[in-house]
């Protein structure tokens, strides 16, 4: 039997009943990155690996790329058919993982390595008049404006605060249209386009609006930032 089951299954079958995880993913994809101590299982070596990567006794999650991919649900089939009788397929795959800003194993150099973790950051109703000493005084100059669940609702940098009226609220004069990234974008594709934009900073989110950090292209750029990403 197999069943379906979201990022927090994968979470509490890992915790509660070691469940080991299996990418079946080619060879190229697994390596660019993969759930912490997942086995390379790719579905048209399924058959010839399962019996010797993993162990029958404890619960096994297969996965992805994405919901759209459809190796994880055949190969939890395929294992089913092949004697394994606790399969679980992770349906929203990898992606879903790495936008959580979730540990992963692989070459990929990912948003979620160089975001800067504590930006400046303040809620709806935070007086601006005090905000503002704190935007002035961070090397980005912006405030990432978020709800008490930590959802972004906008920013606040130096075009919001021409002519605001400091006695408002942070509410008041936020830019709620903010572009956001997920954690898991490819580090290399976002500073391209931030190059060609002429954006300086970018909001880094989790794929429910929760906030991860802030990306600024200049941090990147600081002399010796080649080797760090090598």
């Amino acid at each position: 039997m197999t069943d379906i089951i979201d990022r927090e299954g994968v979470q509490d079958l890992l915790a509660s009943r070691g469940a080991q995880l299996a990418e079946v993913l080619p060879e190229r994809e697994y390596a660019w990155a993969h759930l912490p101590g997942a086995v390379h299982l790719p579905l048209g070596s399924l058959d010839r690996l399962a019996g010797d990567l993993l162990d029958r006794t404890r619960p096994v999650v297969v996965y992805c790329h994405d919901w759209l991919c459809d190796l994880s649900p055949r190969a939890a089939h395929r294992l089913t058919r092949l004697g394994f009788a606790d399969v679980h397929d992770y349906g929203l795959g990898k992606m879903d993982w790495l936008s959580a800003d979730l540990p992963y194993e692989g070459e990929a150099v990912l948003v979620a390595s160089g975001t800067r973790r504590d930006p400046v950051t303040a809620g709806l109703e935070d007086p601006l008049e005090e905000l503002t000493e704190r935007i002035v005084a961070d090397p980005a100059g912006l405030a990432v404006v978020v709800d008490r669940d930590d959802v972004v609702q906008g920013v606040i940098g130096s075009r919001e605060l021409k002519g605001a009226d400091l006695t408002g609220t942070a509410e008041s004069v936020m830019n709620t249209g903010v572009t956001t990234v997920r954690p898991s974008e490819q580090l290399d594709d976002l500073a391209r386009r931030m190059e060609g934009a002429n954006v300086d900073h970018v909001v880094v989110t989790r794929a429910d609006g929760t906030l991860v950090g802030l990306y600024g292209l200049g941090d990147l750029r600081e002399p010796g930032w080649e080797s760090d990403l090598g």
